[in-house]
């Protein structure tokens, strides 16, 4: 998933009810596919993190040398200001980039 590429708002939007529920026919469904698919983005965002704030990652136990790293800041500033997991995954269903299927179907 490229977070840069997204247009995903970052503040808070009003959507078409029937856009939303436009695919599924049914609003509580397709709600519940953006929640299962905005836990999936929020697990990867958290994983992708971890992974670039362990480079920076210092195993002393001393106090005295803690320091503010530069690198460090700029990465967590880029995803503090990306867009949140629920609209990541409300743009990628209007966009008709969610994959689901319906078991009972």
């Amino acid at each position: 998933m490229d977070l840069k590429k997204t247009s995903a708002p970052v503040n808070t939007v009003t959507y078409n009810k029937a856009l939303i529920e436009k695919p599924t026919g049914n609003v509580y469904e397709a709600i519940t596919i953006m929640a299962k698919r905005a836990n999936q983005i929020n697990s990867e965002i958290k994983k992708e993190l971890t992974e670039k704030l362990e480079e920076f990652a210092t195993y002393n136990d001393s106090l005295e040398e803690v320091f503010e790293n530069k690198e460090q800041i700029e990465v967590s500033k880029f995803y503090e200001k990306l867009p949140k997991p629920h609209a990541l995954s409300v743009q990628e269903w209007l966009d008709g980039k969610t994959f689901y299927r319906n078991s009972n179907k």
